[in-house]
């Protein structure tokens, strides 16, 4: 069965930088798009950027020209750089595949709560 195994966050002070890294065990990793997706307190999930199984990026525009998402299909692995942070950018954030249909193939692990406050 797949796991789904978040890791990095913390607190930082606004214009901090964090990265992010999720290990999936157990599954054909490569095949599939990937996504991290954040939600803070009171709020829906919200899909923050998503990473093709052929490496095009997609972010959402409140975290573009900030956060950068990759992938390691050798290390089952998929990161989020985040630079620049804000108080906004506060959530737990997790990773999931990414679909159109948005269907997740995957149980959604513990997530990594990020911080971003003085």
């Amino acid at each position: 069965q797949v796991q789904l195994v978040e890791s990095g966050g913390g607190l930082v002070q606004p214009g901090g930088s964090l990265r992010l890294s999720c290990a999936v065990s157990g599954s054909i990793f490569s095949i599939y798009a990937m996504g991290w997706y954040r939600q803070a307190p009171g709020k829906q999930r919200e899909l923050a950027a998503y990473i093709t199984s052929s490496g095009r990026t997609n972010y959402a525009d409140s975290v573009k020209g900030r956060f950068t998402i990759s992938r390691d299909n050798a290390k089952n692995t998929v990161s989020l750089q985040m630079n620049s942070l804000k108080p906004e950018d506060t959530a737990v954030y997790y990773c999931n595949s990414r679909r159109p249909d948005n269907i997740y193939d995957f149980r959604w692990g513990q997530g990594t709560q990020v911080t971003v406050s003085s």
